[in-house]
């Protein structure tokens, strides 16, 4: 009779660690890590440069190559929902100087990248191609800089400064910083492209 006991006791409790099993295995993606580029993503992504300002002292040397085609589930499961790629591209924000111009997402001499109004899109191949390609009057085009990872972990953070990714896995604001609410405690805003631009500079 004992043993008859316990034994349904331990099938009681069955159902809870299955699921606490599976809520762990769903919840793993959230902080899987990606170390290094694969052979593709490690070539220097580029495309036809839209302005002649390019970070650092020259030109890079290294070959041009199209970015490959990614979509937008793999980005999210990948990158904007991915707390180490957004922590990648928070850093590479820095080290690359964005700050300097967009003043940590409030915008300054470039456009503020924490509001709803997007010139050239908000997509992430939009901006993507506004990272690799440059755009004109001051955005320089980082795409023989960064490899084509750390792109769209750079698209990833940008993207999450307007609280277009999840609060569970955006980055919380630095210590250091005080100039705009945390990443993981922005609103969700419905995005949207403002004012008109010249047809040759509008994302397809």
């Amino acid at each position: 009779m004992y043993f008859l006991c316990l034994d349904l006791r331990r099938r009681a409790f069955l159902p809870a660690i299955l699921f606490c099993c599976s809520v762990t295995l769903l919840s793993c993606k959230r902080e899987e890590r990606d170390y290094g580029a694969t052979p593709s993503e490690a070539q220097v992504s580029s495309s036809i440069a839209v302005t002649d300002l390019v970070p650092g002292t020259g030109p890079a040397t290294s070959p041009a190559t199209q970015p490959a085609v990614i979509s937008l589930k793999s980005f999210h499961d990948n990158y904007q929902n991915n707390v180490y790629a957004l922590s990648q591209g928070q850093q590479l924000f820095e080290q690359y100087n964005c700050n300097t111009c967009h003043a940590h997402g409030g915008g300054d001499i470039g456009p503020p990248l924490i509001d709803d109004k997007w010139i050239y899109g908000y997509q992430p191949d939009h901006v993507f191609a506004s990272i690799v390609q440059g755009r004109p009057n001051g955005m320089p085009a980082f795409g023989k800089r960064l490899n084509e990872q750390q792109v769209w972990q750079l698209t990833a953070y940008v993207r999450s400064m307007s609280g277009m990714a999840s609060k569970n896995a955006a980055p919380a604001r630095e210590d250091h910083m005080k100039t705009k609410p945390p990443e993981n405690s922005m609103p969700k805003p419905q995005p949207k492209n403002s004012g008109s631009t010249p047809s040759g500079e509008r994302p397809e």
